[in-house]
Formats: C-alpha cells, structure tokens, sequence
C-alpha cells in the first residue's frame, strides 16, 4: 500500500513537472486545503466565541431572572407585612394589646388570606408580643416552627433591616424551610407617632414554587457555603446555583436548576454547517476554476503549441485562426500572428536578398565566364605578337641571290635549294598555325558574345506571376508601417480574401512602400494621430486595391512629376526613388500606379490596378492561404 501512495505521489508531481495544467491543479488543491483549513479557523475564532457570549449571556438572563423572582416573592411578603406596620389598629395593639385584635388580625382565614406562615409583633426592645407559625395546607399551628420563628427573630437585629426605609425584607433558614420575612415598623396609618415596634411576616418557598417562578425545574437547597453564582458545565448543560441572602448578606441557601446548553450546540453545529459549507464551496469554486483555467487559458496556448508545432514541422507560417479576444490570451493571439506575419516578411525579404545575392552571384558568375572565354583570344594575341618567324627574311634573300650566280658551286647550289625548301615548308606551317589560332579565338569570341546575350535576355525577363491574396498583403505590412512612425496611426483594412495575379514579393515591398510613404504623410502633418484606409474592390477581372490617408497631400501639378526618377514631394527627403521603382514595378507585373489628392492638407489616394485571379475557387484559396 505505501509503494502505491508512493507511486501516485511520483505520478502528481511528473505531472506537475511536465504541463502547466497539472502545476495548477496542484496550486489549486493546495490554495482549496488551505484555503479551507484557514477558514475553517477564522469560523471558529468567531462563532465559538460569538456563542458562548450569548451562552454566557442566557446565563446572566437566568441568573437575574432568579434574583429577581426571589426579591418578587419576598417584596409581595414586606408590601402585606407593611400594610399591618402603617395601621391604627396594630399602633393601638402595640399600646395596649387585646385579644380581640389578635382574633381578628391573627385568624388562621387572615394569615391564609395573607398567603404567609408565620406571624409576629415585637417590641422595641426585641420581646414578642405575640407570634404564630400556620401550616397553611392544613391550617393547624406548627409549634416547632413557632419556637424557630422566635429564635431567629432574637437573631437579627430587625432596626437595622427596616433603617430609613420603615420596611424590609429578606430570607430566613427556619429549620429545613427558607421563609421570605417581612418587617415593617408599627405606626400609625398616616406613618406619624414615635413607632411602637415591628410587625414580621415570614412565608415559607418551596422548590415547587420556586420552579413556578422561575419556569423551569428547580430546587431550593439548604447549602450556606455558597459565596456567589456556581454555574457547572455538564453533557448538554449548565447547572446553576443562585445565592438567597440572609438579612445580614450571608447565604442561607441557594435556588439550583439545569439549562440546556442550546447556544453552544448550537453554535457547534452552526460551525460544523459553515466548515463543511465552505469546504464544499471551495471544492466547487475550485473545479469551476480549473474548467474556466482549461477552457480559456490552457485549451488556447495548447492551440497555440499545436500550430508552433505545425509551423516547425512544414515550415509553413500561416496564421493561427482564433476567435477575437479582448484579454491577455488575445493579445497572445496577436502577438503571436504579428510575429508569424514578421516572420513571413523577413523569409520574403530574405528570398529576395537571396534572389539579388543569386542574380549578384550570377553576374560574378558571367564575368568569369567571360574572362575565361577572353582568355584563348588574350593568349593568341599574344603568341601571334611575340612569337619569331620561321625564316629569316633577310637570309632568305641572301640564298636567291647567291643561287642566281652561276659561278656557284654545285654542292653549294644543293645546300641553297635546301635551305630554300625548308624555309618555304616552314612559313606554311607558321600560316597553317595562325589559321588555326585565328580561329579558336573566333569561337571564343562567339562565346563572350552568346554569354552578354543571355545575361541581357535574363535582364529583360518579365517577373513570374502568381495568385496572391492582396488583403493578407496589406494586412501583414500594416502591421509593420503601424511601428514606424511615434504618432498613432489607426488601419483599417479588409478582412475577406481578394485574390490578384502578381509577384508576391515585389507586390509586398510596392503596398509596404506606399503604406511607409503615407505614415510619413501624416507625420508630416505634425499631428499626434492620423488614419489609413484600405478598400479593395472587384471589377470586370481587375482589382483596385485605394490606400487612402489623411496626410498633408500633394498638389494636383504635381501629380505628373511623382513617378520621376529623383523626384520627391518633401524637401527634406532625398533619393525619389521609391515610388519610380513601384510604377516599373506595378507594369512589370501587368498593372499601374496612380497617385491622386485634392491638394496640399487634404491627404492622398494611392490607387494599384491589377489583374484579377479568375477561376478561383474556395479551396483553391484555402490552400493558397
């Protein structure tokens, strides 16, 4: 098993090593992991703590939900407790108690109407005047609770609970009961006369009621060691434990119930929903990403790699055919055709460098050919100038005249004929051999001549046509005149084909030669901008190809005079020969030249007349493409 992981890993990293696409798909996995894992993170720093703020917060609710539910219960008991302490009737009693109003005030229907258990009347000096503990289920009196109530009233120091306020309230532990107590001061009913004691309700909660209240299931429970709020975290919950206070602030028991942890889980789900959201949302963000990265961007330079392969392959630089695009990959396209279209120019300036090297070559070729054939005519010259005769002329005469005597010796007159004879033989054989020197140097006379013959026949030769597409023409040599002027020139040119009869190199240098003389046109005019337009049109088996610009133009008089050798329309320009070797050219290969303007500032046509390529057909041109 690890060898195969080992093997997949060698495999993704071969793959993204070896092609773009594999090396983004590994950046956009790696950019989704942690992508996700960091958001993932940045979740739970924010809902986790978001949550438990409001999980502390629904505590702190229920907290005060409790303290207030108690200081409620035990107000309803000071607010009964101070309507018996601002009332003649107990002012009176404190004075002078009667049975009569302890029958009335402190009937078993009275303290049951009063909802509280225990009842009590106590001097000034903290002795009870009377006091009662009702069970208020069964309405019988509880003695022990009585004995509680008055143990824990000599407890508390009941003028200091009722201090500046003339009532006061508070939780009492009688036995295992926590009571709510009420004391009020005994005055009379308008709260004026010196206050004659206090009168104390005290009524019984139970954990029934106290669930009652708070809503929820509760317990009241007798622990007194508890300082402050305990809230324990439990599986799914909280226990809480709420402090009742005594009247001197101690603790003499504590509310406890349980609260779902709602907001936790439920601030864990919503983190796992937003982790496994995201994760999702990442995962689909990022296959979208990777078709919209193959479609748009790899799909295309794939293109483009199997055309650079076509080109390297066949040699051939056609254009790459791509739908139109306004991005990066467009200007790619452009960029890339442009080149291919630069490339192509410099093959045919570079064929026809090679054509002029060739015909350069050629000539060198002719005159060695020439002194070659000059060189049997040179050497006869000069044999026939330097070589010696035969006979000597003057020896010659000296042995007619000496034979002429006749007193000569018969021997001497044999050696005489001899020497004639062999001198006559010889001057026939000198004759012989300048017949036959003559002779060669006729031929290789003949052979010089018959070399200039064809070289001036070559020289005369009409250009080879063939079907050009004069469109992709103009196009590629706008692309090249676009760059050679600073000031912004806007083309605009025909996209469909338009087949034409000519030489595809002289006829690019005749349109790359006009285009360059327009740009200089509108520089000229010492503008920032100009345009050049090119239409093509079709007409009875010809084609008028109009380069139109709005350059400074050229006077009508002077219209004549442009196609002279020298002549120029821009006193800083020199030569004049551009437009000279275009007209020669333009007849050369069966069309012509014009060159029109309404004046000077007005701009210029420049208009070329070809012969179209008739029986063209469509396939025909794309393989002509």
């Amino acid at each position: 098993m690890p060898g195969k992981q080992g093997a997949v890993l060698r495999r993704l990293r071969g793959l993204a090593s070896a092609s773009l696409g594999g090396k983004l798909v590994l950046i956009l996995t790696g950019v989704g992991l942690v992508g996700s894992i960091a958001i993932t993170l940045l979740l739970a720093a924010i809902i986790t703590p978001s949550f438990n703020r409001l999980e502390d917060n629904a505590v702190t609710a229920h907290v005060e939900r409790t303290r207030a539910a108690l200081d409620e219960f035990a107000s309803k008991v000071e607010t009964a407790v101070r309507d018996y302490g601002d009332w003649n009737a107990s002012y009176a009693y404190m004075a002078n108690p009667t049975r009569a109003f302890e029958e009335e005030s402190f009937s078993t229907l009275a303290m049951q109407n009063l909802s509280v258990n225990g009842m009590a009347y106590v001097r000034n000096d903290g002795s009870v005047v009377i006091a009662r503990w009702l069970d208020l289920a069964s309405g019988n009196d509880t003695p022990a609770m009585k004995v509680a109530l008055l143990d824990r009233i000599g407890q508390v120091d009941l003028a200091q609970v009722v201090d500046g306020e003339g009532s006061g309230s508070f939780y009492l532990r009688f036995g295992d009961s926590i009571a709510a107590v009420g004391v009020a001061r005994v005055r009379r009913s308008d709260g004026t006369g010196a206050p004659r004691g206090f009168v104390l309700m005290a009524r019984t909660i139970s954990s029934e009621q106290l669930s009652t209240l708070l809503q929820v299931e509760a317990r009241v429970r007798l622990d007194s060691d508890l300082a402050a709020v305990a809230i324990t975290p439990r599986d799914g919950r909280l226990d809480i434990a709420v402090p009742i206070h005594g009247p001197g602030g101690e603790t003499v028991a504590s509310a406890g119930y349980a609260v779902p942890r709602d907001m936790t889980l439920l601030g864990q789900r919503v983190l796992l929903l937003a982790a496994i959201g995201t994760t999702l949302l990442m995962l689909v963000v990022l296959i979208v990403l990777r078709k919209v990265i193959g479609r748009l961007v790899l799909r295309p330079l794939k293109r483009v790699e199997r055309h650079m392969g076509v080109v390297r392959q066949s040699g051939t630089l056609g254009l790459l055919q791509e739908n139109p695009r306004h991005d990066e990959i467009g200007s790619l396209v452009t960029s890339f055709n442009s080149m291919l279209r630069q490339l192509k120019d410099l093959r045919e300036q570079l064929e026809v460098q090679s054509f002029k090297l060739g015909r350069s070559e050629s000539a060198v070729a002719v005159m060695h050919n020439v002194r070659n054939a000059l060189n049997p005519i040179s050497t006869i010259m000069s044999q026939g100038m330097g070589g010696a005769g035969a006979a000597d002329p003057a020896m010659v005469e000296r042995a007619l005249s000496e034979l002429a005597r006749e007193d000569i010796p018969a021997a001497r007159r044999q050696k005489l004929v001899a020497f004639l004879a062999a001198a006559q033989e010889s001057v026939a054989g000198e004759r012989a051999e300048r017949e036959r020197q003559l002779k060669l140097g006729r031929e290789a006379l003949h052979n010089v001549l018959e070399i200039i013959g064809k070289q001036q026949e070559a020289a005369h030769e009409r250009p080879q046509l063939e079907t050009c597409d004069i469109s992709d023409i103009v196009a590629q040599n706008a692309t090249i005149a676009r760059y050679s002027s600073e000031c912004s020139i806007a083309f605009s040119f025909p996209s469909m084909p338009h087949w034409v009869m000519g030489n595809r190199v002289i006829l690019s240098q005749v349109v790359g030669n006009l285009l360059g003389n327009a740009v200089e046109a509108i520089s000229a005019t010492g503008r920032d901008s100009g345009s050049i337009a090119v239409s093509v049109t079709e007409q009875d088996e010809q084609v008028r190809v109009v380069i139109r610009d709005d350059g400074d133009g050229f006077d009508p008089e002077d219209a004549p005079t442009l196609f002279q050798r020298g002549f120029s329309t821009r006193k800083h320009k020199s030569g004049g020969l551009g437009l000279h070797w275009c007209a020669n050219s333009m007849v050369a290969m069966e069309g012509k030249l014009d060159l029109i303007s309404e004046g000077k500032g007005r701009g210029a046509r420049a208009v070329l007349t070809l012969k179209a390529a008739t029986g063209m057909r469509k396939d025909d041109a794309e393989l002509a493409a």
